[in-house]
């Protein structure tokens, strides 16, 4: 007979071995190994946990109660589906262990040492993350104006346009979160409180978890980078824990007298001691998506092939395809969940976990490979924040926010990567724009001081002026032959747009001017920005000529 009691201690064994051996890895790579077996602890122990103990009926709106395990019991069902989750975690814990043997091998630390990071003497980075923050907070507002915020399991956005530019609010607030060191201990701690309090405003405003664990696990990263001490552990916990205290409760505020009643009315059927964590809990889905692969049966869902086409395809940007890509939320939850629970009235994007999806696709050996791939994106996500450029680390905090490395397999992290590699772009444009307009600014400041005009006019009177006349306006007068703020030769060929075309004609022409001006003025930054590189790096590192050297060998010395 099935013991589902025997399974759950399985895989608390297994994420106690995951959290022992990542206290013996250091920096950013034990936060993320903590956090995922928090996060693993909640779908695969807690959720069953509840189960086993209330029994609960199936209930219209109740997402914890599953009809599929009452209807082979919850006894039968849980120890059936969490067979492939003890599998894959014991794998995952195995892999963990081994890399924190070589990192205690090879690393020459201390267990609380301060982590350095190669981007902190970047001074285009703060600036840059404030930049994006502040477009992507104006997104944000634009679109909640608009109703065009996309909700926890929406398949699509109503404006993929906004949805974008939200993500650089992401990127700005998580980045300020880990990078920002101020000299003012205090203006940090106002700063990330601010930064973490936006983060749980966006979650009540778009009904998802993400936003506020993404802010909580920034400040763990930042915590790892700086040192860890008894407050900062202190601090995280209670973070994280008032926020999921406080979730269910924030979303009662936003929801309709009615919504809170039926809520209330599914929540009376648990012990009242679980009430305040029922809303939290019913976000941690991930033993629904185990449910799912168990009913599939065994039955064909993708080749192997198939999964590594649509990772690829994952990359390329929509628009240049010229046709829909393939989601692995949604189609997880048409063919997979939809193959034993009625989908066909319902269209919703869900987690299909690294462990279900590899069941599903190739059996347990397809569970290995998908526990692999997670740990081979969280050694990634910690090589990509410890970076010196901004797109590799745009791309890391994107992985902090997203939770990949808890609820995604294979296909959902591949789609990450690609979106994240798109903003990741686009804030490397701004980062660009900031560099120069600073470097203008200081060149400006420096080397091109202002000359008060009466000095021009004391000049202008004197016998020892050699140069233009001066105009009335104190300024140099200028040629009668070139007209006022033209340089090089007169045009010679009037535009056909003053001759041929109308008011909305010349505006359709000016816009299509003005994206191509745009076009050419981000080539000009990037042939600038390779020009300085390239000089500096020749100029810093002077090549000893060949004859030297030779004479250095031939020396005695």
């Amino acid at each position: 007979m099935s013991n589902p009691d025997f399974e759950i201690l399985l895989v608390i064994g297994a994420l106690a071995t995951i959290v022992v051996a990542a206290a013996y890895v250091h920096g950013i790579a034990r936060v993320f190994l903590v956090a995922q077996a928090a996060y693993w602890t909640l779908s695969y122990v807690a959720r069953p946990i509840v189960l086993l103990w209330v029994r609960p009926q199936p209930r219209f709106g109740d997402s914890i109660a599953d009809p599929r395990l009452v209807t082979i019991g919850y006894d039968h069902g849980i120890a059936m589906v969490l067979r492939p989750v003890v599998f894959g975690v014991w794998v995952y814990a195995i892999i963990v262990v081994a890399y924190a043997l070589w990192n205690r091998h090879h690393a020459g630390r201390g267990r609380d040492a301060r982590v350095s990071v190669r981007s902190a003497d970047d001074g285009n980075l703060i600036p840059t993350l404030w930049t994006i923050y502040a477009i992507g907070v104006l997104g944000r507002v634009v679109s909640y104006a608009t109703g065009s915020t996309a909700s926890a399991g929406q398949t699509q956005s109503p404006n993929p346009l906004l949805s974008f530019v939200t993500l650089m609010a992401v990127i700005g607030a998580l980045g300020l979160i880990v990078f920002y060191r101020p000299a003012n201990r205090r203006v940090a701690l106002a700063v990330i409180g601010a930064l973490t309090v936006m983060e749980l405003t966006w979650t009540v405003a778009i009904e998802s978890k993400t936003p506020i664990m993404g802010a909580a696990l920034a400040i763990a990263v930042r915590f790892a980078l700086t040192g860890w001490s008894r407050v900062k552990v202190a601090a995280i916990a209670a973070i994280s824990v008032l926020g999921i205290a406080a979730f269910g409760w924030l979303q009662s505020i936003k929801a309709s007298a009615l919504a809170r009643a039926q809520s209330e009315m599914l929540d009376a059927n648990y012990p009242v001691a679980m009430q305040p964590f029922l809303s939290i809990l019913r976000r941690f889905d991930l033993l629904e998506a185990a449910t799912d692969s168990y009913y599939l049966g065994g039955r064909p869902w993708l080749t192997l092939s198939d999964v590594a086409h649509h990772a690829l395809i994952s990359m390329v940007p929509e628009q240049l395809l010229g046709t829909a890509k393939f989601q692995s939320g949604t189609a997880w939850a048409i063919e997979v969940r939809g193959s034993s629970v009625d989908m066909t009235r319902v269209s919703v994007s869900l987690a299909e976990g690294n462990i279900n999806e590899g069941f599903v696709v190739g059996g347990y050996p397809g569970v290995a490979i998908g526990v692999a791939f997670t740990f081979v994106l969280v050694l990634a996500g910690v090589r990509a924040l410890h970076s010196r450029h901004i797109i590799p680390i745009s791309m890391g905090l994107m992985l902090i926010e997203v939770p990949v490395f808890f609820e995604r397999g294979i296909l959902g992290s591949m789609e990450l990567i690609g979106k994240s590699l798109q903003v990741a772009i686009l804030v490397w444009i701004v980062y660009l724009l900031v560099g120069e307009y600073r470097r203008r600014t200081e060149a400006s400041s420096k080397h091109k001081p202002q000359i008060p005009p009466h000095t021009l006019v004391d000049a202008a009177r004197s016998k020892d002026w050699r140069g233009l006349p001066i105009s009335p306006i104190c300024r140099p007068a200028q040629s009668a032959i070139t007209p006022p703020f033209t340089a090089g030769p007169p045009r010679t060929r009037a535009a056909p747009v003053v001759f041929e075309r109308g008011i909305l004609g010349r505006m359709d022409l000016l816009g299509k001017s003005l994206q191509v001006a745009i076009l050419v003025w981000i080539v000009y930054l990037f042939a600038g920005e390779y020009r300085r590189r390239t000089e500096a790096s020749s100029k810093q590192k002077p090549q000893e000529p060949p004859h030297t050297l030779v004479d250095a060998a031939r020396s005695k010395g």
